[in-house]
């Protein structure tokens, strides 16, 4: 019981700062989900939402002024992403950032293999990437409902390992990367229209923190 009253906290608190705090930047949120609950919200927020990259980022967040310092670094790379890749969607969330490319812009149909247009477009992230070298990135494959589950989560996997090993051939570390695939379980719109099937044929990078950037977020909060 103790545990629901805990989980059924964090949810709230989740769902206060992000709807009833609107006027916060990203830097103040990550701060507060930080502070108030850690690894532990994340996971419970990630499940209660359907939203993994949501649940990762925040279990990854140290919270409080380590945070802030974080946030702000953060802020300033999500912003050299959006400049120097107009075709991925970037966005900002606690104390990492989310990057989402469409699987058209990166695949082509039902295939695996990078497209020349998506190896441009993966060179000007890796570009940004590797001038933030203190950061893990987790790469997430995601498929429409069309075709049988087992063929859509091996496609997932595929597609997110395609995109891992072209980041290593460019430079970056092979141990800052994590590769997860979830097929067609986890859409974020809609599978009964062909728009919102193609948006659910996508990649996501969720870039975090690593345990260096982390250390040195926490000499510089208590300078």
């Amino acid at each position: 019981m103790k545990n629901l009253r805990m989980s059924l906290l964090v949810v709230l608190s989740a769902a206060f700062i992000f709807t009833g705090c609107a006027s916060w930047n990203k830097t103040q949120k990550g701060a507060v989900i930080g502070t108030a609950s850690g690894g532990a919200a994340g996971a419970v927020i990630g499940r209660a939402s359907g939203n993994t990259a949501l649940g990762a980022i925040i279990g990854a967040a140290v919270g409080g002024a380590s945070g802030a310092v974080i946030g702000r670094q953060m802020d300033k790379q999500a912003e050299e992403i959006e400049k120097a890749v107009p075709d991925a969607k970037v966005e900002r969330v606690g104390e990492g950032i989310v990057v989402e490319f469409s699987s058209s812009v990166l695949f082509g149909f039902d295939k695996s293999g990078l497209s020349n247009d998506a190896k441009i477009n993966l060179d000007k992230l890796v570009t940004v990437l590797n001038s933030y070298a203190d950061t893990n990135i987790e790469i997430q494959g995601h498929t429409d409902s069309k075709g049988s589950e087992a063929y859509n989560q091996d496609l997932s996997v595929q597609r997110a390992r395609t995109v891992s090993y072209y980041l290593t051939d460019k430079g970056i570390s092979s141990g800052r990367l994590t590769v997860k695939g979830f097929g067609e379980s986890l859409p974020k719109y809609e599978n009964d229209t062909e728009n919102g099937r193609a948006q659910n044929r996508r990649v996501e990078f969720l870039i975090t923190a690593n345990e260096k950037m982390k250390a040195e977020a926490e000499k510089n909060a208590s300078n």
